[in-house]
């Protein structure tokens, strides 16, 4: 390939990701294959070879989020981080974990509080919920450990106005994280005191 085709192919990868960006953060999509395909898609370019990397999708939705989320996307961050520190500390005795977009910095306006527990049984989780009085749902995450994969339990309530979701995991989790859906390597996590100060920068942000 030359330099002019491989400019090309280039400025195709960053223009499907950024509007693979743009559609994951206005329509909620959290699949990257999903948006990706979309974009290319809507750039009339469905057959194209040079999809980006899903790391290239997220970099560019970090980016979509700062510059076009203003004080609305920070004020949703601080009451989405607030939410977060108030399950953490209530399901504390199941070492709570938070996961996702609001940690990765790709959260928006459609996200919500993901969490891994962690518990002998899915069972307890359930039981914790019912004692308490939450109304949940509940359902299955594929999730990836090294090479093989597996579904864990998942349980979704709602927390003011703002949606919970629990992934159940095992021991071994605790010290070995699953794998990211973004390129592969062990998942981002973080415990609730990370979480406090995440939670105290986003109100003092905001102020």
């Amino acid at each position: 390939m030359g330099k002019a085709s491989q400019g090309q192919a280039q400025r195709m990868r960053e223009h499907i990701a950024q509007e693979a960006a743009r559609i994951m953060a206005e329509q909620g999509i959290t699949d990257y294959h999903l948006a990706k395909r979309k974009a290319a898609t809507q750039l009339g370019a469905s057959g194209t070879r040079h999809l980006p990397q899903n790391r290239e999708i997220q970099t560019a939705l970090v980016a979509y989020q700062e510059l076009f989320g203003g004080h609305a996307r920070r004020e949703h961050l601080a009451d989405l981080l607030a939410t977060a520190v108030d399950a953490m500390e209530f399901f504390e005795s199941f070492r709570p974990r938070l996961v996702g977009a609001l940690l990765d910095g790709t959260a928006g306006e459609h996200s919500d509080v993901h969490l891994h527990v962690f518990a002998d049984t899915p069972e307890d989780i359930v039981l914790f919920l019912m004692d308490h009085d939450i109304p949940f749902d509940s359902g299955e995450r594929r999730v990836r450990f090294d090479d093989s994969y597996a579904f864990r339990p998942v349980y979704r309530f709602v927390a003011g106005r703002i949606p919970v979701e629990l992934t159940v995991l095992d021991e071994r989790a605790l010290r070995h994280p699953p794998r990211s859906r973004v390129d592969g390597q062990p998942m981002q996590r973080a415990a609730l005191a990370a979480v406090r100060e995440l939670r105290d920068s986003a109100y003092q942000a905001d102020a």
